[in-house]
């Protein structure tokens, strides 16, 4: 009966590894990186581990500066939010991703993050910049890394 009720306990716990993002509390969430206050619905950001622990930045290049340094952890989310949907987190895997010098971000990479290629183009039409994917951003944000 005792092995019954322990192989029931270790399923429940087995379940219970929820890796859903966490909704970020703008005002009282503090980044995990360089632990300012989040208030920007624009620039946010998000990890969540293949464990359930969720990490929250206030700034794109936040999550990308945890990321460099914590390369062997798994993650089951990479969310940023959309500049053009305030606090609505999307994959950055598929977002597109702009670095204009008319857009601040809280960590002054000025960098954006869009649901579509099209928004993106579209403000870069009115704020110029640099357009670029996931991969093509971490790479480009390696290099300009200082020695």
């Amino acid at each position: 009966m005792k092995s019954i009720a322990i192989i029931i306990l270790f399923g429940l716990s087995l379940g219970s590894c929820n890796t859903s993002p966490q909704p970020i509390e703008y005002g009282n969430d503090g980044c995990h990186y360089c632990k300012m206050t989040i208030v920007d619905r624009q620039h946010a950001s998000q990890l969540v581990t293949s464990k359930g622990k969720a990490y929250k930045f206030d700034a794109i290049e936040c999550m990308i500066g945890y990321l460099n340094e914590n390369k062997n952890d798994e993650y089951a989310h990479k969310l940023v939010s959309d500049f053009v949907e305030p606090g609505k987190l999307i994959d950055a895997q598929n977002a597109t991703f702009l670095i204009s010098q008319d857009i601040p971000s809280p960590m002054g990479a000025f960098l954006s993050a869009f649901a579509s290629e099209k928004a993106a183009v579209h403000v870069q039409s009115e704020s110029g910049g640099n357009i670029y994917n996931w991969k093509s951003l971490q790479e480009f944000l390696k290099s300009e890394k200082p020695n």
